[in-house]
């Protein structure tokens, strides 16, 4: 993510008042919920917790957003069938889940912000469901056994509510706006519009079907199935995400769209779109997308993914978002570093994912060295004069009060994140060596394709590469809330 202003603030866990199916439920000390939708009454669900098996945990294990995800199960791919009406802002929906139990499973959730659940099954089968804040807890006629698969589906409908007001994103999540809808996700809005396990600790497949109004575009993750289908009026659209993907990188952004398409000088499919209102940077932002996707590549190993691009929409947000395959520009025309910041998320967040929040310095501090990198490479500033003019900041500057190597949850977009990431970077590759440095970048990649990463793997394999010891000069960048004096 990035500002379109290149100031990047931190974040506020999601919180709100969740529409219920038909009851208010709420869960105690012992997770269970004393209301169902089926209004049975609340001893009732005694019977319930006499199947064997256990009920999956209400978070996915992250002590910083503890009610962020959920345990029990993994998912493997999601299904979305949306239908959205930009007049009424209305959103109706299927959601698919498939999934494994990672435990006998006799009941799990699945996170959910707002909306009316009219039914849910699992396995072909109706499912007893309630809600509890942002939780839809779903109890199924039969424990889900350790290491089996098991489908959801989930239908639901309402008007979608984004976050609001977060310390320093502003707005996020599905936003409607007058044609349409923005939809950037990070770090928990995904739940702001499709019941799933909203963690990137989860990554999935996805496949997206998705109704709006004839003359509308809709756009997501990945590549478009087939040709856009009318009737009466209105218009489906079909794309899918055959890579893992965590649910903040997930899209449907929907509008009016100038459109461009092709591919990059090595063959990579290259998707720009722009509103009308930017119809003037169309090329541009193809253009850059593709060169620079194209020099990434050489940089930081293979391009992860089928398809490259970008998408600026005519909503204010004053950020930017790396969706995967489609970065999103919100409000603004974005510079080639903010693109080259967005496109390096391909690698480091989107195909790289960090399992805990904490390690958020992965994602940004990395995609923050790339611009630096990136207007090396064009000739501009080096990556070196650009350290140093960070590094002559007054000692008792903010940025050395915030340890970026534990991001906090309160001020998860804290700028030290990204700028004394991007530093911790800079001067390991002073330590190193540019040989080495750039190997460790590839390797880094290579790796963890498609998989998670964390800290400690990172610190690890530097010294692999390298063949030195690098722990005084992690710790003093990354954990130690002061200015480094060496390094």
């Amino acid at each position: 993510m990035a500002s379109g202003r290149l100031a990047v603030v931190a974040t506020a866990v999601l919180i709100g008042t969740i529409g219920a199916t038909g009851c208010s439920a709420s869960r105690g000390d012992s997770g269970a919920t004393t209301a169902v939708a089926d209004g049975s009454a609340p001893g009732d669900e005694m019977a319930v917790e006499q199947h064997q098996g256990r009920a999956g945990a209400a978070g996915i294990g992250d002590p910083d957003f503890p009610n962020d995800g959920n345990g029990g199960y993994d998912v493997g791919h999601y299904r979305l069938k949306i239908e959205y009406d930009p007049e009424r802002k209305y959103l109706s929906g299927v959601t698919t889940v498939e999934a494994k139990a990672t435990q006998n499973l006799s009941r799990f959730d699945l996170d959910l912000s707002g909306f009316t659940v009219g039914k849910v099954t699992v396995n072909g089968a109706a499912a007893r469901f309630s809600r509890s804040g942002d939780e839809l807890v779903v109890t199924p006629s039969r424990t889900i056994p350790d290491r089996s698969a098991f489908t959801v589906e989930v239908t639901y409908a309402g008007q979608p509510k984004p976050v609001r007001n977060s310390p320093n994103l502003g707005t996020y999540g599905f936003i409607p706006t007058s044609d349409g809808a923005f939809v950037t996700s990070e770090p928990n809005g995904a739940r702001t519009w499709f019941p799933g396990n909203d963690h990137p600790a989860d990554k999935a497949r996805y496949d997206f079907e998705i109704t709006v109004p004839e003359g509308v575009t809709a756009l997501a993750n990945g590549e478009q199935v087939g040709s856009p289908v009318t009737q009466g009026g209105k218009t489906t659209y079909t794309w899918r995400e055959t890579h893992p993907m965590a649910s903040y990188l997930a899209t449907v952004t929907m509008g009016r769209f100038e459109l461009r398409e092709g591919k990059t000088a090595s063959g990579i499919k290259n998707f720009a779109a722009v509103d009308p209102r930017y119809s003037g940077s169309l090329n541009e932002l193809y253009n850059q997308s593709g060169k620079i996707t194209e020099y990434w590549s050489k940089v930081f190993g293979p391009y992860p993914f089928s398809s490259t691009g970008g998408v600026i929409d005519d909503f204010p947000a004053g950020y930017a978002l790396e969706n995967q395959t489609k970065p999103m520009y919100g409000g603004f025309n974005p510079g080639d570093d903010v693109i080259a910041h967005e496109l390096a998320h391909q690698w480091f967040g989107d195909s790289l994912s960090i399992r805990r929040w904490k390690d958020l310095w992965l994602n940004e501090g990395f995609a923050t060295y790339a611009e630096w990198l990136w207007s090396e490479h064009k000739g501009n500033a080096s990556a070196e004069r650009i350290f140093r003019n960070r590094y002559a900041v007054d000692s008792d500057a903010a940025i050395w009060k915030y340890a970026p190597g534990r991001a906090k949850p309160d001020d998860l977009f804290n700028d030290s994140v990204y700028t004394r990431g991007a530093m911790t970077l800079h001067a390991l590759r002073q330590r190193i060596g540019d040989p080495a440095f750039f190997r460790l970048l590839k390797t880094w990649n290579a790796e963890h394709r498609y998989g998670y990463v964390t800290t400690p793997e990172f610190v690890a394999l530097a010294e692999r590469i390298s063949g030195k010891q690098l722990d005084g000069l992690f710790d003093a960048w990354l954990f130690t809330a002061k200015k480094p004096t060496t390094w």
